[in-house]
């Protein structure tokens, strides 16, 4: 099930405190994606994205999605903790209500030259375009079932990196995103990016559980980062976005 936030121009998918599951634009909308040659620290991230925003002609909460980059996996207190100081940014901006996020997001932690702090890979916001193709951008998701429960109590195949469990790890998140695509009423077909975030070889597994399902239509990105939880190994996001900047 999806909900409006017409405040921003979009719909998403919700989720927990921290961010949405996903966010597709509002008819005669589209997304646009930024994304900074070098990381950003965040505070500075925000700054920047504002300026954009507000130099485009558009407000604060048509800041949609993002993508972060941290210095190494967090433990699930430290997790916690970090969203809870992300999240001020977007209440200030009129995002988040306290419970409610409709912002999506990917925050993974380079494993080579990682940035020294929290830091902005890049974000997306919508704005007026009459007649916009769909777009949409999918948040990052693991291997990780949503509901109540530690990590270790939700993660699938936990610890075991062996083919067949890394394959479950796989399987179980291009699943999770084919879900959250279809929320939308899309699916792999309407994607014109996807990234994969993993230290692990994971090629044996390619063609069965990315290619065949569709996922890499476009081709595939891949990061090699870890997901932001200590012991989570693998991580996807996918978008449908036309007009892409570096900066």
């Amino acid at each position: 099930m999806t909900r409006d936030f017409p405040a921003g121009n979009y719909r998403f998918i919700p989720a927990v405190f921290q961010y949405s599951s996903g966010v597709a634009a509002d008819p005669d909308f589209e997304i646009e994606r930024v994304r900074f040659d070098n990381p950003v620290p965040l505070a500075d991230g925000f700054a920047l994205a504002a300026d954009i925003m507000l130099g485009a002609g558009r407000p604060l909460t048509a800041f949609c999605a993002c993508e972060l980059r941290s210095p190494a996996a967090f433990s699930e207190d430290g997790f916690r903790s970090f969203n809870e100081h992300y999240v001020k940014t977007l209440a200030q901006w009129g995002l988040f209500d306290g419970t409610i996020n409709p912002v999506a997001r990917s925050n993974v932690c380079p494993e080579i030259d990682p940035p020294g702090e929290p830091s902005f890979y890049a974000f997306s916001f919508s704005r007026p375009l009459f007649g916009a193709k769909p777009s949409f951008v999918i948040a990052g998701g693991a291997e990780s079932r949503g509901g109540a429960g530690s990590y270790p109590e939700r993660t699938v195949r936990y610890r075991d990196l062996s083919p067949e469990g890394f394959r479950d790890k796989v399987r179980f998140t291009v699943g999770e995103m084919e879900a959250r695509l279809g929320a939308f009423g899309f699916g792999w077909k309407d994607t014109t990016a996807v990234q994969a975030y993993t230290v692990h070889d994971f090629h044996p597994v390619v063609a069965e559980e990315l290619v065949r399902r569709g996922a890499a239509r476009s081709g595939l990105t891949w990061h090699y980062a870890r997901p932001p939880v200590v012991d989570l190994e693998f991580e996807m996001d996918c978008r449908r976005v036309a007009r892409e900047t570096v900066i």
